[in-house]
C-alpha cells in the first residue's frame, strides 16, 4: 500500500509542475500590472521604478527562475492589490470555500444515498419514478441560473435570507443549497443504478431467503458493493466544486477561494493568481488520493492488485 501512495504522490507531483508552468504564463498572457496600479500619464522613470520594485523588469524566463526558487520555500510573493503575502490570503480564503463545499458534498451524499437506494428497491415504480424526475432535474440545473432565481425568491421576494456576504447560518444556506443540488441529482442516477445491479445479485437473495430485513440487505449488503461507483462520481464532483464555486461565490458575495480568484485575475495580481492555483490543486490532488486509498478499503482485490 506504501509503495502505491508513493506512486501516486509521484504522478501528483509531475502534475504539479506542468501546472506550475501552465499557471505563471498564462497568468501574464492577461496583460502589464503597471498599466493597472499606475496613472496612463505616470511617467516613464516611475513605471520603470514599479516594474524594477515588482521584478517586471526582468526577462520571462528569469522570472519564473526567480518564482520557482522562491517557491521552493513556500514563498509566491505579496499581492499587488492588498500589499500583503499571496500565501496568507489564500489560506485565509481557502478554509471558508473548503467548509461550503464539504457542507454541500455530505448533505448530498447523503440525500443521494438515502433517495437512490429507496428508488433501487423497486424499479419503475412510483417513488422510482419520481426520484428519476427529481434527479434529472437536479443534475441539468446550471448553478448560476439557480443561484440567481434563489436570490431572487428566497432573498428578495420572500425576505427570508441575505442576498450576500458572511455571518450566521442563514448566509450560508443559498450558497449551501445552490452548490448541493447538481452533485445531489448526478449522484441519486448513480446511486439507483449501482444498487439495483447490487440487489440482483446472488448474495442478496441468498440474504432474503435467510429472513434478513429488507433495510439491512439494502444499507449494508447491498450498498457497501455498490459504493465504487459512488465513490468515484462523488470524489470527481468534489473535486470539480472546490474548482468551480467561483460562480456561486461570486453572486453571493462569500469571501472564498473563488471570489479571491476572481478578483486577482481582473487586477492582474500574478502572486495570488499563482498560489490560489497552486494551493487549490493540491488540495485536488489529496484528494484523489484519498479516494484511491478508499477503494482499496472497499475492495480487498485492488489493494492486493
Amino acid at each position: 500500500m506504501s509503495g502505491y501512495v508513493t506512486t501516486r504522490m509521484l504522478h501528483s507531483a509531475i502534475s504539479m509542475m506542468g501546472l506550475i508552468v501552465l499557471v505563471f504564463f498564462l497568468a501574464r498572457l492577461t496583460g502589464n500590472p503597471t498599466d493597472l496600479y499606475l496613472p496612463i500619464d505616470a511617467p516613464a522613470e516611475v513605471r520603470a521604478a514599479f516594474a524594477k520594485a515588482n521584478g517586471f523588469d526582468q526577462p520571462l524566463l528569469a522570472q519564473f527562475q526567480t518564482f520557482l526558487g522562491n517557491l521552493v520555500q513556500f514563498d509566491f510573493g505579496n499581492s499587488l492589490r492588498l500589499e500583503r503575502p499571496a500565501v496568507d490570503l489564500v489560506l485565509q480564503a481557502f478554509p471558508t470555500s473548503l467548509i461550503l463545499a464539504g457542507t454541500a458534498m455530505t448533505i448530498a451524499l447523503v440525500v443521494a444515498v438515502v433517495a437512490g437506494s429507496l428508488a433501487a428497491r423497486n424499479p419503475n415504480g412510483v417513488l422510482d419514478r419520481f426520484v428519476n424526475m427529481i434527479a434529472l432535474a437536479g443534475a441539468s440545473l446550471p448553478n448560476f441560473w439557480l443561484a440567481l432565481v434563489s436570490v431572487l425568491v428566497f432573498a428578495v421576494g420572500l425576505r427570508w435570507l441575505p442576498t450576500s456576504g458572511t455571518g450566521g447560518l442563514s448566509y450560508w444556506i443559498l450558497p449551501v443549497m445552490v452548490l448541493t443540488v447538481r452533485p445531489c441529482g448526478l449522484l441519486a442516477q448513480v446511486v439507483r443504478g449501482a444498487m439495483i445491479s447490487a440487489l440482483s445479485s446472488a448474495y442478496v437473495k441468498t440474504a432474503r431467503a435467510k429472513g434478513v430485513k429488507k433495510r439491512v440487505i439494502v444499507f449494508v449488503h447491498a450498498l457497501r458493493n455498490a459504493m465504487l461507483p459512488i465513490i468515484t462520481v462523488a470524489g470527481d464532483q468534489a473535486s470539480g466544486m472546490i474548482n468551480g464555486a467561483v460562480v456561486v461565490e461570486m453572486i453571493f458575495g462569500f469571501p472564498g477561494i473563488g471570489r479571491l480568484m476572481m478578483e486577482s485575475i481582473q487586477y492582474r495580481d500574478f502572486a495570488v493568481i499563482q498560489a490560489g492555483v497552486i494551493v487549490t490543486a493540491a488540495a485536488i490532488f489529496l484528494l484523489n488520493i484519498v479516494i484511491d486509498l478508499a477503494y482499496a478499503l472497499l475492495d480487498p482485490r485492488i489493494k492486493h492488485a
